[in-house]
């Protein structure tokens, strides 16, 4: 769910050498290409538009070709938002899924502080954001998730480490 600390993650692990792909700097390029302003409510548009006219894979095929063309063992995909965008990266790579978990409380504190310009800047925006994240089937994918990871109580240094765990876990 937003705000759980996957991207924390994801940028404490490209400091470890592993390559990160954002599933929504995706829909935020696609944005960009059509004068989208980046607001939360605009790439939450966005991301449902490319998905009723593409398929409920369609944001993961935009990140496809990045994972087809990359050098790299181990790639961490950051924000898959459904078990159909799963199947789609199936189709290039092994796919392992850690879920991150966090309190409602927890991951509006930390999209508050984050301050991205498409974080909720208000409960009932945040409220919104979850339900169409939920609509899309995230609840489904982290049920199927092969790891989880509890966010609630960790240090960020914690929270990295825990995830590196992980994934050299299934490295092996």
């Amino acid at each position: 769910m937003p705000g759980a600390g996957k991207s924390t993650i994801a940028n404490g692990l490209k400091e470890k050498g592993f390559e990160i792909i954002n599933m929504g700097d995706a829909v935020r390029v696609e944005a960009e290409k059509r004068n989208i302003e980046p607001t939360g409510q605009n790439l939450g548009k966005l991301m449902l538009e490319l998905r009723e006219k593409n398929g409920p894979g369609a944001v993961a095929e935009l990140i496809k070709p990045s994972i087809e063309n990359s050098n790299s063992n181990v790639i961490v995909i950051d924000g898959i938002r459904s078990n159909d965008e799963i199947k789609v990266l199936k189709k290039s790579a092994n796919v392992k899924l850690l879920s991150i978990l966090a309190t409602t409380n927890t991951r509006f504190t930390f999209l508050h502080e984050r301050g991205r310009s498409d974080d909720s800047k208000s409960r009932e925006i945040f409220e919104e954001r979850d339900n169409r994240e939920l609509g899309v089937g995230v609840g489904q994918s982290i049920e199927s998730a092969d790891e989880s990871i509890s966010n609630n109580e960790l240090t960020k240094d914690e929270l990295i480490e825990a995830a590196y765990q992980v994934i050299q876990s299934w490295k092996e």
